[in-house]
C-alpha cells in the first residue's frame, strides 16, 4: 500500500508542475482534465502527508525516550508517541478507503424517479412526501432539482414523478436510495385507527452524457400534444408536451414541464439516455453481484430497503440494520446519518472483499 502511495505522491507533484507550465495554461481542455485529476487525488495526498508526519512524530518521540533522562520530558514524549500512533492507525484506515476503486458515476448528476406502489391514495401521499424529503436534502446540499414529469392525484399525492438533480456528487450520495420504501401509519381517512402499510419505489440513475449512450433516432417515436394539469385543464394552449417512445425497450417518457416543445424534447432525450445507461449498469452489476456479497448500492428496484413507521417514530434501513427514532427530521430531508451509514457499510464490505 505504501509503495503505491509513494508513487501517487510523486505523480501528484509531477501533475502540479505540469499545471504550472505555460503549454498547459494555453490548452484549456488539457488544463481542465489535469485540474480534475488533481482535485481527485488531493484528499489522498493530504491524508498520506499527514500519515508521514505522524510517522516522523513517532520516531522523534522514540529518540527522546531513548536519550532523555528528565522525567517531565519523558512523560511528554510518551504522550506524543501515543498520539502519533493513534493518528497513524486512523489515517491508515482512511487511506485504505481512499484507495478503493472509485465509482466512475459518483460525480454525475442524477435522474430521480418515484412511483406510488401498493396502498392507493395513501401510497401516492407517501410518494409525494418522499419527493419533498429528497428535495429538502438536495436544497441543503446546494443541488438543483428540476421536475421533468409529474402525474399527481389532485389530492396532494403523486402517482409518479421524474426529476433531474444537478450537483457535484449527487449520485455518490443518493445511489443507495433505489428500491422499495415502505410506510406504516394510520391514514387521516382511517376512522378505526388501524395502521396501514403502503409502498413507493425509488429509482436513482446517473445522468448519461451523449458520449455514454448513442441513441438511434430510427428507434424513437416522438408525439407532441398539449400539456395538461389536474382535471384535464390545459396548462398551456400550444402543443409543447412531448411523449418519447423508445421502441426496442418499450420505455415511454412524457415531458411537459417546459413551455417550449424543444426544451421538453431535450429533457425527454436526456431522461431516455439515463434510463438506457441505467439498464446497462444493471446488467453489469448483476454480473458482478455473483462475485460480490454486498448488495448495497446495486439499485435493485424490487428490494425493500427502508421502513418509515410513524406510530413508533422509527425509520429502519433493512440492508444495514440501521434504526433511527428521528422520523420527523428525516422526512424533512435530514438524511446525512442514514446515507453516511450506508456509505460506511458499503466501504467496509468492499474492504473485506
Amino acid at each position: 500500500m505504501f509503495d503505491n502511495l509513494e508513487d501517487l505522491l510523486k505523480h501528484y507533484e509531477e501533475l502540479m508542475a505540469e499545471l504550472g507550465s505555460p503549454e498547459v495554461a494555453n490548452d484549456q481542455d488539457r488544463f481542465r482534465k489535469l485540474m480534475k485529476e488533481q482535485s481527485d487525488l488531493l484528499p489522498l495526498v493530504n491524508a498520506y502527508k499527514e500519515y508521514k508526519q505522524a510517522k516522523e512524530d513517532e520516531e522523534s518521540a522514540l529518540e527522546i525516550l531513548a536519550d532523555e533522562n528528565d522525567e517531565e520530558m519523558r512523560e511528554m514524549a510518551k504522550e506524543e508517541l501515543a498520539d502519533a500512533r493513534k493518528r497513524q492507525s486512523q489515517l491508515e484506515e482512511e487511506l485504505k478507503i481512499l484507495l478503493l476503486p472509485k465509482d466512475p458515476n459518483d460525480d454525475k448528476n442524477i435522474v430521480l424517479e418515484i412511483r406510488a406502489g401498493a396502498g392507493g391514495e395513501e401510497a401516492a401521499l407517501f410518494a409525494a412526501e418522499l419527493f419533498r424529503m429528497y428535495q429538502h436534502f438536495c436544497d441543503a446540499q446546494g443541488w438543483k432539482v428540476d421536475i421533468v414529469n409529474i402525474n399527481d392525484t389532485g389530492l396532494g399525492g403523486i402517482k409518479e414523478i421524474e426529476a433531474m438533480v444537478t450537483g457535484k456528487g449527487a449520485y455518490s450520495k443518493l445511489k443507495y436510495e433505489s428500491g422499495v420504501h415502505r410506510v406504516q401509519r394510520v391514514p387521516e381517512t382511517e376512522s378505526g385507527g388501524r395502521i396501514h402499510t403502503s409502498t413507493a419505489s425509488v429509482a436513482v440513475m446517473p445522468e448519461a452524457e451523449e458520449v455514454d449512450v448513442q441513441i438511434d433516432m430510427n428507434d424513437c417515436k416522438i408525439d407532441v400534444m398539449r400539456a395538461s394539469g389536474n382535471g384535464g385543464q390545459c396548462v398551456n394552449t400550444t402543443d409543447s408536451a412531448v411523449r418519447l417512445t423508445h421502441i426496442p425497450t418499450g420505455i415511454v417518457i412524457y415531458s411537459q414541464t417546459e413551455k417550449s416543445q424543444l426544451q421538453n424534447k431535450n429533457k425527454a432525450f436526456a431522461l431516455l439516455r439515463s434510463k438506457l445507461y441505467d439498464l446497462e449498469l444493471a446488467k453489469m452489476q448483476k454480473a458482478e453481484s455473483a462475485e460480490r456479497k454486498s448488495q448495497i448500492g446495486t439499485g435493485d428496484r424490487s428490494e425493500k430497503v427502508r421502513t418509515y413507521n410513524f406510530p413508533q417514530n422509527r425509520v429502519t434501513d433493512h440492508r444495514i440494520n440501521f434504526t433511527s427514532y428521528r422520523i420527523k427530521e428525516i422526512m424533512n430531508g435530514d438524511l446525512n446519518e442514514i446515507l453516511d451509514s450506508l456509505i460506511a457499510a458499503d466501504q467496509a464490505e468492499k474492504l473485506a472483499g
